[in-house]
């Protein structure tokens, strides 16, 4: 086989699988509690710098709403099974960068990772999703290239793969969908939540050598919860987050 092909079948694979991604890194993140300590061995500093990490991932998640809430239907889903594609975005997000959604999940990781302030881990981590998410983009762009063609070539011929350059911005002729923005990401946000609680019981647990859940934490899990309760109620029971 040849080796594109097997770049494409090994993407596919990968994008049918991409959601298990966090248990990965389940060894390289025992792996970081190792060496975590509070910096300059201040829970003060560390509620500082946990705060900081926990709004890097929140900008990831706001690009994946900003780019969702401006896509149509058929295209930017959760969509696992196989690469779906009714048409080829090419503004909004799509006009400065070719995966802004992935590029989002990178920063989500990017965040999570600097948790540890560790900066060997961060590398670690960033070189494990590039490898892991290279051959699902190329899989995915070998999927629209057949597809859509010349009009592919032209836009990505344009437009850079992973780093955006914001020069290059197009306006979407769409309007925005803050239902199916928030319908499609609020799980992520309530996720994120739940991994920085997790990190921060287990890195007391290093630390301090007790289990303690942090009042910082707990109020951001509440309300948290709050909002996952009452969107998820909306979105099985009512038809307000419906598109029109």
């Amino acid at each position: 086989m040849a080796l594109r092909e097997e770049l494409k079948k090994q993407g596919n694979w990968l994008f049918r699988w991409r959601s298990y991604l966090p248990l990965i890194m389940i060894i390289i993140v025992l792996l970081g509690m190792g060496y975590f300590e509070y910096p300059g061995h201040s829970e003060k500093y560390d509620d500082i710098w946990e705060i900081i990490c926990l709004f890097i991932s929140f900008s990831g998640v706001g690009i994946r709403f900003f780019t969702v809430g401006y896509t149509p239907e058929g295209t930017s889903g959760t969509n696992t099974r196989k690469q779906i594609a009714d048409s080829l975005n090419t503004a909004g997000m799509y006009s400065v960068v070719r995966h802004p959604l992935y590029l989002g999940n990178f920063i989500i990781w990017f965040g999570l990772s600097a948790f540890f302030h560790l900066w060997w881990f961060s590398l670690i981590v960033t070189l494990i999703f590039w490898l892991y998410y290279e051959r699902i983009m190329f899989a995915e762009e070998e999927f629209l290239r057949e597809k859509f063609g010349d009009i592919y070539s032209q836009w990505s011929e344009k437009t850079p793969a992973f780093i955006p350059d914001m020069r290059k911005w197009r306006s979407s002729d769409m309007a925005f969908s803050f239902r199916k923005a928030i319908k499609n990401e609020y799980k992520s946000i309530f996720a994120i939540i739940v991994a920085f609680l997790i990190l921060e019981i287990i890195g007391d647990i290093f630390v301090e050598q007790k289990f303690e859940i942090d009042k910082m934490w707990l109020s951001i899990l509440i309300a948290g919860s709050i909002m996952y309760v009452i969107i998820r109620f909306l979105k099985k029971r009512t038809k307000i987050l419906d598109n029109e």
